[in-house]
């Protein structure tokens, strides 16, 4: 009798710890080029045609809760000047977003960074080329080595960085 009370305490005292491996939290994760292969598409639709995606030139997030944000530069040559000089990268988040106050909501978008003054802005399109918003973007000089685009954790908890090279904007996830 007392090694089936010795095998029912092993049992009970076992038994919740796969429950408490399923609880532990997921957490939020930076997506590389090759993290993003299923994720991509080949190609992206914006102001009536498709441009490719540089999959090499990509990175992306996924957020504890599952939900993703992905971004990648595209081959903008068949697009007009105008719109090649702000559509440089597409970007695909199924959550909001908020870029120093101008709040994004979840869908696909036209991004890049242009110099009207020689400072560095970030500006947002949706997929009909019309500009949503603009807001400063920064130069990161002490990068070692830059990329044409990657996504990176900020400085604050919870903030990334999106960098198109040297150039870059700062953003949280928005509730």
């Amino acid at each position: 009798m007392s090694l089936l009370k010795l095998a029912l305490a092993c049992a009970l005292t076992l038994a919740p710890l796969p429950s408490l491996a399923q609880a532990a939290p997921a957490s939020t994760a930076i997506l590389h080029p090759a993290d993003l292969g299923k994720l991509l598409p080949d190609a992206v639709f914006f102001r009536g045609q498709t441009a490719t995606t540089q999959a090499r030139n990509s990175g992306g997030i996924k957020f504890a809760d599952g939900l993703y944000l992905v971004t990648a530069l595209v081959d903008n040559s068949g697009y007009s000047t105008g719109i090649q000089e702000k559509y440089q990268a597409y970007l695909l988040t199924e959550v909001p977003l908020d870029f120093h106050g101008q709040k994004l909501i979840p869908g696909s978008y036209g991004i890049g960074i242009i110099k009207p003054n020689g400072s560095p802005q970030f500006v947002v399109q949706d997929i009909g080329a019309h500009d949503l918003f603009t807001v400063d973007a920064a130069t990161d000089a002490k990068l070692h080595r830059p990329t044409p685009l990657q996504v990176v954790a900020g400085e604050k908890a919870g903030s990334y960085r999106l960098y198109f090279g040297r150039n870059y904007i700062e953003f949280t996830r928005a509730e």
